[in-house]
């Protein structure tokens, strides 16, 4: 028996509820184990967990009870069809909150994305499963995920994650939608500090933040209590120098600023790019309850960790997992996937072994179970 193995089941699944009643052939933890390692071995669909399970089933059998061989892909999506979201996202964040520490300012980005095959017919995409996720920048792993009701229903999600998880001592930074009085409260209430990008969405506060960044920047930022940082990225062609402005002075925006609660600072960053000769511009507002500890190349790397969230959650899980091909639609199927997919992908991040890229390390855990119970292990 591989003890490795046996270690590591019951400390991530042993609180999780078994949704069936009746016609149990096979163990709720075989399942649940099968579907995991499987994930983390670069299947995407209950036909290739299933596949996976057959071909593995002698080393599976010297650490799981499989009393009915290794169960059909229709039992695979029918378990994971109707088990509990929420029973599985408890799980998963106690695992997580074991792992990432968010105290000392720490980045906890929140953004949502949506699975775009999820739908039931191709007439009705309403059906479309919308996940918003909260990322740990520093560790570059999901810290929580909530379901949506659809798109253009993120807040409500947003603000279920900021009521259950301990965000005491972490920054919060969350895009235009996340930018409501209500949620600022939230993040206050936590113990944490907020960053809040300023959008379409709050027309009358970016305004009045553009015009008191453009009076400030035309005379030096004289009188006020500020600081700038600038920096320069080149590659394959494309220059990018962004400029980061911030000031502590938040009297500047007049009364608006009474309403938010703990504003401290307002940061404004331009973005100019050249593209083989040709410039643009474009300016970005955030407001934020941190105050003058915190310069401005700090205040930039929380926002450019922020749009890290495209590139080392959504673009990994759409490259690396196949997340938007997936074609999963029945019950909480699709979200309970995604989930399987977001803990494989903060394993597989976590082992640093092998110096390759996500979609290679699955590989490898396919090819060698040693390498498998190393990365589920970590």
């Amino acid at each position: 028996m591989d003890a490795q193995a046996t270690a590591w089941i019951p400390r991530a699944f042993e609180a999780m509820p078994d949704p069936r009643r009746h016609n149990i052939r096979h163990q709720f933890l075989d399942i649940l184990t099968i579907a995991f390692f499987a994930v983390l071995c670069g299947c995407d669909d209950w036909c290739a967990v299933a596949a996976y399970g057959r071909t593995k089933q002698a080393w599976l059998a010297t650490f799981l009870e499989l009393p009915n061989g290794i169960p059909s892909h229709d039992t695979f999506s029918d378990v994971f069809a109707r088990l509990n979201p929420d029973a599985f996202e408890t799980c998963f964040r106690a695992w997580m909150q074991s792992m990432v520490e968010l105290s000392g300012g720490k980045l906890v980005a929140i953004d949502g994305k949506s699975l775009r095959r999820s739908f039931e017919h191709g007439w009705d995409k309403s059906g479309m499963a919308h996940l918003v996720s909260a990322f740990v920048a520093a560790n570059r792993m999901v810290f929580a995920q909530e379901k949506t009701d659809g798109k253009g229903r993120e807040l409500d999600a947003i603000e279920k994650l900021l009521d259950l998880l301990d965000l005491h001592g972490a920054v919060v930074t969350i895009d235009a939608i996340g930018c409501q009085r209500k949620i600022a409260r939230k993040i206050r209430a936590a113990k944490a500090h907020y960053l809040l990008q300023v959008k379409g969405n709050q027309s009358r506060l970016q305004k009045i933040i553009a015009a008191a960044i453009a009076d400030a920047a035309r005379d030096g930022f004289k009188g006020l209590c500020s600081d700038s940082d600038q920096q320069t990225d080149a590659d394959h062609g494309r220059i990018e120098t962004r400029t980061v402005h911030v000031t502590w002075n938040v009297e500047i925006l007049g009364s608006i600023a009474q309403k938010w609660p703990d504003l401290k600072s307002i940061v404004a960053v331009q973005r100019e790019r050249e593209i083989n000769g040709h410039v643009s511009k474009e300016w970005h507002y955030y407001i934020s309850s941190l105050d003058a500890r915190r310069t401005a190349r700090q205040m930039a790397e929380y926002v450019r960790a922020h749009w890290s969230v495209e590139n080392n959650l959504h673009w990994q899980l759409d490259v690396s997992f196949n997340e938007d091909q997936r074609r999963l639609r029945k019950g909480h199927g699709a979200e309970n996937f995604s989930r399987l997919c977001r803990l494989a992908l903060n394993l597989l991040k976590r082992e640093s072994s092998q110096k390759v890229g996500i979609a290679t390390k699955r590989k490898i855990c396919g090819w060698d179970n040693g390498y498998l119970l190393k990365v589920a292990t970590a």
